[in-house]
């Protein structure tokens, strides 16, 4: 906490829209405000029409305001649009007319604009606090609550010299007000379930603001609750110094900041809309002050009533939604349903992380996922089965993850439409030549949607002839959707048996990132978070050749000096591909787990290795007609060799480009896979490169 610091609000680099001038409502909200506080306003009759009853705008029959309107139809800014006339309506005659039934509940439309919020604006006192801040720092200081009261807030006065008197009585120091966070700290002070909320709201990537009272308080809240101090929006106290340049003595607070007069926290909510181009922003509260910063443009898009500490009708009457308790926005909020596209071995070990996640998740009213998590599965036949029924009633994938279990909330689905519909979260885990007609499926579908956010684990590229294309540039440009990677050391039967792992996720949404790693790691699956989507997934494509190289050495026989020798080059040329073909791509990329590490985990284990070490082998031994097609299917089960075709991608590239010289170690592995030079020449691959073809 620093005492006397003055607070900073966000300074637009535009003006604020200007909104219809209401000087009457604003004037009679400013001198009704005490009283609505203290439950002693009492509004003038209402205007009757033609037939003689009250008017209410809340009653206005609206088919997007109902119950049962169908909100998967509308957007939030038409819902938006729906609310604040309603509402406006509603406190324009709030002085005059009899008070509109209280929501029970939240409808369609609200519903779907607290789940869409980018950003959730909290009152502080009596909303996150049980107490009134300067009510409790005036019992602290052995103030009664009827002299802080009856002689600051007994209507006379206006906002700010209300504030001003009540600071007076108390005449405290910043020792006072450091003793008294000392025995009144932040988690003592909360109100049950904010703490909850806040968090599950973080970390579905929504921003957290507080508004209201003074920093010198409100700092220590927000820092237990995890919001940044930028995002509080409260006055400061300014204090009276010694002759050393000490503070002793309160002085007086600022009187410019929005806190300090009626409409502050409009003002407030403008600032931040005018700062950050969220969407949707809610506003939760409890007073008339709350109420205010939703009916004013550049102001909240919802007003959530908070009734749990003090119920105040006149306030909560004109909500949107009224609550008593935070359990009930907790349930609300939105929970994402995870499908996986694909069932090989990554896939299959893939799904039992992510299913371990969403069931333990699951258990918490926080949860940001759905328990049950649907695997798309490429129908076969085991032990005289359908594949996909084996899965859902056993549990795991007797054919490509034989004895690991996938997790009882796994579901596995034979159709690809019915798979993805609804899918909030979609992973693809298929092999990369297959993944451009899923997706072409799928946006022919329609199934998949505008808000839905993909990951690929998929290792690969597709050729084209105006230039590779990224299996996630793929998805993202075919179905129109946010897609991330997720790449690393990852051999799937060690990850199936728990065994010590990392992985990237590579992202382009901060936002998305953090959510993938809520749904990935696990204690023995650790997780970074990468800006560089282009490094990663390269690399992640590129180290399936160098495991070839490196099987092909293993074949040989070849001694540690070696193969270190293969797995440097191969990891230098990964770099220069990269770079050459996307100049921002990160050198420490090749540090992370989808670079150095992915390169050695492929190049003493996995199937490309394996694969090559058995064709060299063959081929050494004097088989020339034997093919890794015929080992993929001797060998994989099922599973397809991604290294060799890898291999002819890139050096399609390569030889458009004119670069077969400078990638000399992926020029001859490609060489020695078709047979134009022998595979002992791996050992002499600067000079392979531009040797003579045996065909």
């Amino acid at each position: 906490m620093i005492l006397g610091s003055s607070p900073t609000l966000p300074h637009a680099s535009h003006p604020a829209r200007p909104g219809p001038a209401r000087p009457d409502r604003a004037a009679a909200l400013a001198g009704s405000t005490r009283q609505l506080l203290r439950g002693t306003f009492r509004p003038n009759p209402a205007p009757c029409s033609a037939k003689g009853t009250a008017k209410d705008p809340f009653q206005l029959s609206n088919p997007r305001f109902s119950s049962s309107s169908n909100s998967s139809t509308s957007s939030s800014s038409s819902v938006t649009r729906v609310l604040q006339p309603l509402r406006a309506a509603s406190l324009e005659q709030g002085v005059t007319a009899p008070l509109p039934p209280r929501p029970q509940g939240p409808t369609d439309t609200v519903l779907e604009l607290w789940q869409a919020a980018d950003a959730v604006v909290f009152d502080v006192d009596s909303t996150i606090t049980r107490d009134d801040t300067l009510d409790s720092l005036g019992k602290f200081m052995g103030l009664k609550d009827e002299v802080l009261r009856h002689e600051a807030m007994d209507g006379t006065m206006n906002l700010p010299d209300t504030m001003a008197e009540r600071l007076a009585i108390m005449n405290c120091s910043p020792e006072d007000i450091q003793q008294f966070l000392l025995e009144h700290p932040p988690k003592e002070r909360l109100v049950p379930g904010v703490e909850e909320l806040v968090s599950a709201l973080r970390t579905r990537g929504k921003e957290v603001f507080l508004t209201g009272g003074f920093r010198e308080v409100v700092l220590p809240i927000a820092e237990h609750l995890g919001i940044p101090a930028k995002n509080v929006f409260a006055n400061s106290m300014s204090w009276e110094l010694d002759d050393k340049g000490q503070p002793v003595r309160l002085k007086e607070f600022d009187m410019t900041h929005p806190a300090t007069h009626s409409q502050g926290k409009p003002q407030a909510l403008a600032r931040i809309r005018r700062q950050y181009p969220y969407n949707n922003v809610v506003m939760i509260g409890d007073g008339i002050s709350d109420l205010e910063a939703v009916n004013t443009t550049g102001g909240a898009d919802l007003f959530i009533h908070y009734g749990g500490v003090a119920e105040h009708p006149q306030v909560a009457s004109r909500s949107d939604w009224f609550v008593r308790s935070f359990d009930e926005l907790m349930r609300c909020l939105k929970r994402y349903k995870v499908v996986m596209i694909g069932s090989g071995a990554w896939a299959c070990a893939a799904v039992r992380m992510v299913a371990q996640s969403t069931a333990e998740a699951s258990r918490s009213p926080a949860s940001s996922f759905v328990k049950d998590v649907t695997m798309w599965v490429h129908e076969e036949k085991h032990s005289g089965r359908n594949l996909t029924e084996y899965i859902n009633e056993h549990h795991d994938n007797p054919i490509y993850l034989p004895g690991v279990s996938l997790g009882e909330n796994v579901v596995a689905n034979n159709n690809l439409i019915d798979a993805a519909r609804d899918a909030d979260l979609l992973i693809f885990c298929a092999p990369h030549q297959f993944m451009h007609g899923i997706c072409k499926q799928l946006a022919a579908a329609r199934v998949v949607k505008r808000d839905a956010k993909a990951i690929s684990l998929t290792k690969g590229m597709r050729v084209r002839a105006e230039g590779p294309q990224l299996i996630s540039q793929m998805i993202s440009r075919i179905l129109g959707i946010d897609c991330s990677v997720l790449m690393g050391a990852n051999i799937a039967a060690d990850i199936g048996r728990e065994e010590l792992s990392e992985a990237v996720v590579a992202y382009s949404s901060r936002d998305a990132g953090i959510l993938w790693q809520q749904l990935f790691q696990r204690p023995y699956f650790a997780i970074n978070l990468l800006p560089d989507v282009p490094g990663a997934e390269i690399s992640g494509t590129l180290k399936n050749i160098v495991a070839v190289g490196a099987g092909i050495g293993d074949g040989l026989g070849i001694g540690s000096n070696s193969k270190a020798t293969i797995l440097r080059q191969g990891l230098s040329e990964m770099r220069k591909f990269c770079k050459n073909l996307y100049p921002s791509v990160r050198d420490d990329t090749f540090f992370e787990s989808c670079g150095v590490a992915d390169v050695i985990a492929s190049s003493y284990g996995g199937r490309n290795r394996r694969v090559s070490e058995a064709w060299c082998k063959r081929r050494m031994s004097g088989d020339t007609q034997i093919t890794f097609d015929d080992l993929e299917r001797e060998m994989l089960n099922g599973q397809k060799l991604q290294g060799v075709l890898t291999s002819d991608e890139v050096q399609e590239i390569l030889i458009e480009r004119g670069w077969e010289l400078d990638f000399p170690l992926f020029t001859t592995i490609h060489r020695i896979i078709h047979g134009e030079v022998s595979p002992d020449m791996i050992l002499r691959f600067r000079e392979a490169v531009s040797m003579k073809s045996l065909k």
